[in-house]
């Protein structure tokens, strides 16, 4: 209700909403999406393929160095051991030069910088960037990750450990590798999957905006057909379109235009039926008029005046229902109640008594103690108050008048109004459409209250029903509410 209420409020900005708009950002909303989810696999992607490549540079550089000789300066060639035969050789460390293949310079990420350490039969000959003093003992075999500490920095780094099996000398070589350059091979690859798609976005958002506004044009032109129908003419779409979505929406805007077009029907029966109503009362008030002011004697004048005040009476009741009607029309959207429909009956009846007796007529009512139904009161007894007074005030003296309320062993709920002053036939004029009897006749000689009774009917989930009624009864109207559900109170 809020939402309603809010673009009932703002109708210029409910109209300045784009359908191919809204479509657009939802498409291009998903492909951005899908993009972000093809980032975060790249990168996934990028950092599992950048690790196997650091691991394999490690594993390659490991067997360069076990295969390739080492240069040592002669002097330490020559130098002889430092402790006795059979005693543990002392590390020595001695800067040397990597070979070119293992010094790319400037390092990037494809050629990354190493740290080398190399141990010959248990002696160190190659340190590369002093981390031996910061290295474990004894090295295990294989990759692994080391924290070292160089120039103040302390991080991980990614250890390759490797030996010469079987040869002599025995020679161990530690290769190191900064796990950073792991992490920018990672991003570069990552970076080279997602741009391209990047740069396509723009491209992307332009296709999609274009083929939606394309996708679009079917309903433009529905739209145009819809603009064009005649609905005073009958007119409506063509089943048949090109797209099952459409037919979907064609029929029930065929199916709206038929109830408008039965609509339109009943509103111009219900004018005629006003403009005779009407016509009748005000043509005798001027042939009355004339008459008072024309007449012989003081008894004619009177008699004048008097039928001018029954006429003047008459098209006051008359707009007095046209009043009611608009009120019925303008409440129909209220919210239902539990509605006691034998009370209401009693309410009606108990206030048309007087009308009856002085119309020399009878009206009783028949009902159970309790029927209770959901409903909108007011209109309910606007109805059948509607009915009563079509029933007393056109049936003639003597008339016998009957208000039932009854329910049957289905749960059809009826609320009808029988009178004997003739049969359903005699208050058709011959000008009026005779109808079945579901009340979609002309109301002509009876006024505008049917027309007031069955609009209500239709608002209460009811219908209104004429027929002949049950013997003596010569007529009967009735709301009649389907066996949907059970109401409450005793039958």
């Amino acid at each position: 209700m809020g939402q309603a209420t809010s673009a009932q409020a703002n109708p210029g900005q409910a109209q300045d909403r784009s359908l191919w708009r809204y479509l657009w950002a939802w498409a291009l909303g998903a492909v951005v999406a899908l993009w972000l989810l093809l980032a975060g696999l790249a990168y996934s992607t990028g950092y599992h393929e950048a690790e196997e490549i650091s691991d394999g540079l490690l594993v390659s550089a490991a067997k360069l160095l076990l295969s390739q000789p080492l240069d040592q300066p002669p002097s330490e060639a020559l130098k002889p051991p430092l402790s006795a035969p059979g005693a543990p050789k002392p590390p020595v460390a001695h800067p040397a030069a990597l070979p070119a293949a293992l010094s790319q310079h400037p390092p990037n990420a494809y050629a990354p910088e190493f740290h080398v350490v190399v141990w010959q039969d248990e002696r160190l000959v190659w340190d590369s960037h002093g981390v031996h003093a910061q290295l474990p003992p004894r090295l295990a075999l294989g990759h692994q990750t080391l924290s070292l500490t160089l120039q103040g920095v302390s991080q991980d780094w990614r250890v390759y450990v490797a030996e010469s099996a079987g040869s002599v000398p025995l020679r161990r070589v530690a290769v190191f590798l900064d796990p950073a350059r792991r992490d920018a091979l990672a991003a570069d690859i990552s970076e080279h999957i997602l741009l391209p798609a990047l740069v396509f976005l723009p491209l992307v958002a332009l296709m999609l905006a274009s083929a939606i506004r394309r996708g679009l044009l079917p309903l433009q032109r529905l739209s145009g057909k819809i603009a064009a129908l005649d609905v005073d003419a009958g007119q409506t779409l063509v089943p048949q379109q090109p797209y099952r979505e459409l037919g979907v929406t064609v029929q029930s805007i065929n199916a709206l235009v038929l109830r408008l077009q039965a609509q339109i029907g009943r509103e111009r029966r219900f004018a005629a039926d006003v403009a005779h109503e009407l016509r009748t009362p005000l043509t005798a008030l001027v042939l009355q008029a004339r008459r008072a002011r024309n007449g012989g004697g003081p008894a004619e004048q009177a008699q004048a005046l008097q039928a001018v005040e029954q006429g003047a009476l008459r098209a006051g009741r008359i707009l007095t229902q046209l009043l009611d009607l608009a009120r019925a029309q303008s409440l129909t959207g209220d919210q239902s109640e539990p509605v006691n429909l034998c009370a209401l009956a009693l309410r009606v009846v108990s206030e048309h008594a007087a009308l009856a007796h002085e119309l020399g007529q009878d009206i009783a009512l028949e009902a159970p103690e309790s029927l209770v139904l959901p409903g909108q009161a007011t209109l309910l007894e606007l109805a059948l108050r509607n009915l009563v007074d079509n029933a007393l005030r056109h049936n003639p003296t003597g008339t016998y008048v009957e208000v039932r309320v009854a329910r049957d062993a289905s749960g059809q709920v009826t609320l009808s109004v029988s009178d004997d002053g003739g049969d359903l036939s005699a208050v058709r004029t011959s000008g009026s459409e005779t109808a079945p009897d579901t009340g979609t006749s002309s109301n002509t000689g009876l006024g505008i209250g049917l027309t007031l009774a069955e609009r209500i009917a239709q608002s209460q989930g009811a219908q209104l029903v004429r027929d002949g009624g049950a013997a003596p009864f010569g007529k009967r109207f009735a709301l009649v509410w389907p066996a949907t559900g059970q109401p409450s109170g005793q039958a």
